[in-house]
């Protein structure tokens, strides 16, 4: 492994914001389900968990991932 190389391992905005917002999916789901909420766990934890993997893929394709690797 050459010494410029450097993998950034997902720190990236976008990396970032789809892990916070699935964090915040499955704490509300969590809470949801221990109070017995089915609307708040379908829609805080199943529905923001698709919105948080929605936006870190546009995040990443608005070039705020991680770069590719050029050969």
């Amino acid at each position: 492994m050459s010494e410029h190389e450097h993998d950034n391992h997902g720190q990236t905005p976008a990396a970032w914001t789809a892990v916070i917002i699935i964090i915040i999916a499955f704490l509300l789901g969590t809470i949801a389900v221990v109070i017995g909420n089915w609307p708040l766990f379908w829609i805080g934890g199943v529905a923001l968990t698709v919105v948080g993997g929605i936006a870190g893929k546009v995040m990443s394709m608005a070039g705020m991932g991680a770069k590719p690797k050029e050969a």
